[in-house]
């Protein structure tokens, strides 16, 4: 089949499109975001697929089917990056189904049900902290206050659609309805050790943790390093650092968490200064909702007592949040298939990592192949995958499209994706 190398050429062309010649960052709505579109649609139209740009600036390609009518799956990931990134994170959810697809098309083979490939603009939200925008917008999931997000620069996220030569007005043209819908499926790289660990290429995905981000602002005291004695202090720093520790803490306490603190800065900070501001950020995700709210429940009352015993306030804003997701039974068992034809070990393992999988949970039921990454390193240019395993997983997805039947049962009860 030999798809692994064309793969890996095309998330190297890819990763080209970079605001930074000497590191990899392509945020939403601008050029490179443009550039990226462009390229997408060059290969999606070489695979046959009709190739456009959505009302929220995702690129979609349509791979036809022969039956009227008949539900359409759809594939994908995300276009966009963080900053100073790796090649493979999102881009190989995008290129792997639509080198898939040429490969079907090369032979005269045609599915039975129409595809479409999404590269979602704004998975990220790197630029505008609006993450997920572009699978929430196909979901039909869309906030319209997301729209008034801003920018580091003070740019408006509504100004720059316009910029980018998008109307914000129509945003809900990016919108599926769900009866046309059969599924979802993604295809991403693992962004952790355990595949590695097991010396597998490829996993099937069981659920994707529920995830809040909080901003957090400490206000306590500011004064002079020299003259306020300790006793006396209202130290936001040393407030702050208490709770960061409290963070750690109880999501170790808390089985099925994790919580991160991956910003803490003091505002107008000098060395001789007793910090009056500080501001830090909280990400907690959980298998399950009911034990991220646990752990989200305690972490409250731990800074309350800080908060009483050092004299200080806490201010805590939610910024993101997203229910946990399980994967559709009926899916992972369709891709265990797929992945044990290949002769492998199926491995079903949960997702820590946000997704536009749980996005599309809204719309239709939902599918993930995780593909081993080296060291489970992601979201940095060490992240790192082989052609080999970009092989075996475009052998596990081929053996799933062409068994997949739009009309099976997709309900085992319970709303679409939910946990």
């Amino acid at each position: 089949m030999n798809l692994g190398p064309v793969i890996m050429e095309w998330l190297d062309e890819l990763a080209e499109c970079s605001e930074d010649p000497a590191e990899l960052t392509r945020r939403y709505l601008t050029p490179e975001h443009a550039q990226a579109a462009e390229l997408i649609m060059r290969r999606m139209r070489e695979a046959g697929m009709d190739a456009r740009m959505d009302a929220v600036g995702n690129v979609v390609g349509s791979f036809p089917g022969p039956r009227p009518g008949a539900r359409r799956l759809i594939l994908g990931s995300h276009l966009d990056t963080v900053r100073n990134a790796g090649k493979y994170d999102g881009a190989l959810g995008v290129m792997l189904p639509i080198a898939c697809l040429r490969w079907l098309r090369e032979r005269g083979r045609q599915l039975d049900y129409p595809v479409d490939v999404i590269a979602f603009g704004d998975e990220e939200g790197l630029r505008f902290q609006a993450t997920l925008f572009g699978s929430r917008a196909v979901a039909g999931a869309l906030d319209p206050a997301m729209l008034h997000a801003v920018d580091e620069d003070g740019v408006r996220l509504h100004d720059a659609m316009r910029g980018f030569g998008l109307d914000p007005h129509a945003v809900g043209d990016a919108g599926y309805r769900p009866e046309e819908v059969a599924a979802y499926v993604e295809v991403h790289i693992e962004q952790g050790p355990v595949l590695e660990a097991e010396n597998l290429p490829i996993g099937v995905v069981t659920s994707i943790a529920g995830a809040v981000r909080l901003r957090v602002e400490v206000m306590g005291r500011a004064g002079h390093a020299g003259t306020v004695p300790m006793n006396l202090r209202r130290d936001a720093l040393a407030a702050a650092s208490e709770a960061v520790l409290a963070v750690e803490r109880i999501c170790l306490g808390t089985p099925g968490t994790v919580g991160t603190v991956g910003v803490l800065r003091t505002v107008s900070g000098a060395v001789n200064v007793i910090p009056g501001v500080v501001e830090f950020t909280i990400d907690v995700r959980g298998e399950s909702d009911d034990r991220r709210h646990v752990a989200l429940a305690r972490i409250d009352e731990a800074f309350a007592e800080i908060a009483s015993r050092r004299g200080v306030l806490f201010d805590c804003v939610p910024t993101h949040e997203t229910g946990a997701r399980r994967c559709s039974p009926w899916l992972m068992r369709r891709l265990g298939e797929a992945v044990e034809a290949e002769g492998i070990e199926v491995r079903r393992l949960p997702s820590g990592a946000g997704h536009d999988a749980m996005a599309m949970a809204r719309l239709t039921e939902i599918g993930m192949l995780f593909v081993r990454c080296k060291d489970g390193i992601s979201h940095h240019p060490a992240e790192s995958m082989t052609a080999a395993d970009a092989e075996v997983a475009a052998r596990v997805l081929l053996r799933f499209l062409e068994r997949f039947d739009p009309d099976e049962r997709r309900s085992m009860g319970g709303k679409p994706g939910a946990a």
